[in-house]
Order: C-alpha cells, then structure tokens, then sequence
C-alpha cells in the first residue's frame, strides 16, 4: 500500500477525494490534486498526516505566531515547541498532560495535543502498561489546531485554512527530498 493510500486510509478522507488520488502519486502531488479541486479539508487531513511528527507540530506553531493568542493557547504552543527543539518523553508527557487537563477546548490544548499524542504511552503516568498513542493522531491534533486558528477570522476561513496549507507544503517536499 502506497503511503498516500495508507494515510488517505487512516484520515478517513471523503470517497471523492479518495478518489481523485493514484498509488503512484508523491504526497505534495496527492496534496495539491486535492487542494486544486478544492478538497480543503480533506488535503490538510493528508498534509498533517503525511507529514513527520515534528514538522507538523512545527507548522503548527509557525502558523500560531501569527495569531493573537490568549494565555491557554500560549501555554500549550509553548509546552508543543519545547518538545519540538527536545523531543524526549517528559516534553512530550508535559504536552499530553496539559492538552488532557484542558479537556481539548482551546486552540492551546489541541497544539499541546499535536506533541502529546506524538508517541510514549497516553496511560497515566503511574501506569506501567504502555497505550501507545495510534500514529495518525498527531495529525488529528493538526487538523483541528489549523482549522482552529483558520476560524480565528470567520470570514476569512478558507482562505486562512489554505494559506496555512500551503505554508507547510514546502515542507513535504523537503521531507521527500531527504528521504531520496
């Protein structure tokens, strides 16, 4: 199974645009057919997930330091950019326990979550037997963080979802680029 098909597979992408992708397709290919027939959401579902953990928390937090942010939110993009400079597992766990606290309300929990749900265990802290998080809901997290932020400015929500998309479409291509 290509890694468009499998990603398209696990983002639960509509029949229609499922259907406009090919195996043989390179993700920025798949991402920008879908972004051109104007498939918004369903290419950020294939973006967030096609992208490296890290580069999707960092998007996203490029992305929020445009955005006039209240204090929530500021805290969360700061636990998620602390483990995206160290990616260890007490960063990661600080993101996850935040997001969790926070009940996923805020644009700030849903940042925190995109780190947080990133590996290591989502079982209490105490627990010895790991759960794993599944490894698309960093994108998940993403999907929600952007379209969050996009409707920061109603009126303006495509438009916003989509600069935002493409902002992070170089950094596909410089995933693509460094695994040839």
């Amino acid at each position: 199974m290509s890694v468009v098909t499998q990603a398209s597979t696990q983002m639960g992408l509509s029949a229609p645009a499922s259907a406009r992708l090919r195996p043989d397709m390179t993700p920025q290919m798949a991402v920008q057919t879908l972004l051109d027939a104007g498939d918004t959401q369903d290419a950020l579902k294939l973006l967030a997930r096609l992208l490296p953990k890290r580069y999707a928390v960092a998007w996203l937090l490029q992305c929020a330091r445009d955005q006039p942010l209240g204090l929530e939110d500021k805290a969360g993009a700061s636990l998620a950019e602390k483990w995206v400079r160290e990616p260890n597992e007490d960063n990661r766990r600080a993101a996850y326990e935040f997001a969790n606290a926070g009940g996923y309300r805020s644009l700030g929990a849903w940042l925190a979550a995109a780190a947080g749900w990133s590996g290591g265990s989502l079982a209490p802290a105490t627990q010895e037997t790991p759960v794993p998080p599944a490894e698309h809901l960093t994108a998940r997290a993403t999907v929600a963080a952007i379209n969050l932020m996009a409707a920061l400015v109603e009126e303006q929500f495509q438009a916003r979802r989509t600069a935002f998309i493409e902002r992070a479409m170089s950094l596909l291509t410089a995933n693509a680029d460094a695994h040839r």
